[in-house]
């Protein structure tokens, strides 16, 4: 992560299409989006999963095809993953890298999808919504947990997983459709997860037992292998709540020993309880960021109100206001966005707002969506989905972030509706800037920007006429309902 004022984009959202050309798009935008100021570029899960050329990635396979071999590929011949092959995506770090942004990969560790053989294993049953209590005895299952990885062979690793690497399952090829984990006789769920249904340690597909030694070590080796192959500059964790916190200490001890640096790297761990949060980050000594889902919800519920939220309110409770030096704040993602599993997506009109509490003020390090920069266009279950692209409100704050936002910060949540703050520069930034907005109708406030007689401009357009400060350093600021305004120093620098 750049030091100064960094910014990183989700490149990817859920329904980008299935044409193998992903990575080369984000080659030829390298540039561009450097320049708009990005700093950092966290890319899809670029390994094999269990659709092939249709999977988004997180259903992971093989952990060490990077679109390189013919395995669960539906063409003959092919050997790409959604995105591309895997020369297609070391050509596009390379010129991420190249443009001067960092490159993020997506870590998918917590399960296994689409093994190659059936194993008959002894098993007892669990509902899905409760862990605690089994629903039957022990019995036989027949289960897809044996992983040859016949495309590949041995080729990077000699490693096949059975069931004795993994603890449950969601299926039994013996009784195919029913809503059952099965956890295998002798294990017990993994402590140390989110408490949601009982224990969370359960996922989808093939649960990894992180308690195993030869799961361990090869989870280690594959990521000396991905650093060594690729020169990535982190990591995106992914179902962090679903696995043992004790395990991502030492698997990023030993990565960033490996690497002989300290390797960025963001967990996801969706949970709206920020003391689930708090807990995990102690828990992980501080060696993890994570996503600042609770802010998210505070942005979804804000955007649904009407404008009778008190966004006053709008920070309380998040990883940005209790903890920001390990809050990455984002505003949606590749889960809530619409149609998703975890659906809660921001509208449209509030985009901004929320765009602008995370890139103009100094908590957290904040993630653009690469959905709202560019929009999306789908249709999932015969449902069409229209998301309407901001990229030019986001570079307008993306610029007003490189140039503006330093120094002191003077905070006014003190209205209903109508709130704001300033950002009084720095040495090296001496500009000051004031933003407002309003989820509600149009507002005023007078704000101290510690400039007196100095004119200020809105970088947004929406206010034509500037803003002059008296000679104590306070202006009267406005912005449109529903609406946001970002009044810079002498306009552009």
């Amino acid at each position: 992560m750049s030091d100064i004022n960094g910014t990183m984009m989700q490149a990817f959202h859920w329904y980008i299409p299935s044409d193998g050309t992903h990575w080369e798009k984000l080659k030829q935008h390298a540039n561009e989006l450097a320049k708009a100021g990005f700093t950092a570029l966290w890319l899809p899960p670029a390994v094999k999963a269990s659709a092939g050329e249709t999977d988004v990635g997180y259903g992971v396979y093989d952990l060490f095809d990077l679109g390189e071999f013919h395995q669960k590929n539906k063409l003959p011949g092919q050997v790409r993953t959604k995105y591309g092959t895997k020369a297609q995506y070391l050509a596009a770090i390379s010129a991420i890298q190249s443009a001067g942004m960092d490159v993020y990969a997506d870590v998918v560790f917590n399960h296994r999808d689409g093994g190659d053989e059936v194993e008959r294993i002894r098993a007892i049953p669990f509902a899905r919504e409760n862990r605690d209590m089994p629903i039957g005895g022990v019995q036989e299952i027949e289960a897809y947990t044996h992983f040859t990885f016949p495309g590949r062979g041995t080729k990077y690793s000699s490693m096949e997983w059975n069931h004795f690497h993994f603890d449950s399952v969601n299926h039994n090829m013996l009784n195919p459709g029913d809503d059952i984990v099965y956890l295998f006789e002798g294990q017990s769920f993994e402590k140390f997860v989110d408490l949601e249904k009982g224990n969370y340690d359960f996922l989808l597909g093939c649960d990894l037992d992180m308690d195993n030694l030869q799961v361990q070590g090869e989870l280690k080796y594959w990521g000396e292998w991905i650093l060594k192959i690729t020169g990535v500059n982190g990591f995106r964790l992914d179902a962090v709540k679903h696995i043992p916190s004790w395990f991502f200490v030492q698997w990023l001890d030993f990565i960033r020993a490996y690497a002989k640096q300290n390797l960025f790297c963001v967990g996801e761990y969706w949970s709206n309880n920020i003391t689930s949060l708090h807990c995990y980050l102690e828990a992980t000594g501080g060696r993890m960021s994570l996503f600042d889902v609770p802010l998210h919800q505070n942005f979804h519920i804000a955007s649904r109100s009407g404008g009778n939220y008190d966004m006053r309110r709008i920070l309380d409770g998040t990883l940005m206001q209790q903890n920001p030096l390990l809050a990455v704040t984002f505003v949606d993602n590749h889960d809530s966005q619409p149609l998703q599993a975890l659906e809660s997506w921001v509208e449209g009109w509030f985009k901004p707002l929320a765009y602008a509490l995370i890139l103009l003020r100094r908590e957290g390090y904040p993630c653009v969506f690469y959905g709202d920069y560019y929009g999306a266009h789908y249709v999932d279950r015969n449902i069409p989905i229209n998301l309407l692209p901001h990229q030019w409100m986001i570079d307008k704050l993306l610029y007003a972030r490189r140039h503006y936002a330093y120094g002191p910060q003077y905070d006014y949540f003190d209205h209903w509706n109508t709130i704001g703050w300033t950002r009084l520069g720095d040495a090296e930034h001496p500009k000051a800037m004031a933003v407002i907005l309003s989820d509600g109708p149009e507002g005023s406030k007078w704000m101290e920007v510690g400039k007196p007689n100095a004119t200020f401009c809105d970088l947004t357009d929406h206010f034509k006429t500037s803003v002059q400060t008296n000679e104590y350093g306070w202006g009267e600021f406005r912005c449109r309902g529903g609406s946001v305004s970002v009044w810079v120093e002498d306009g552009y620098v």
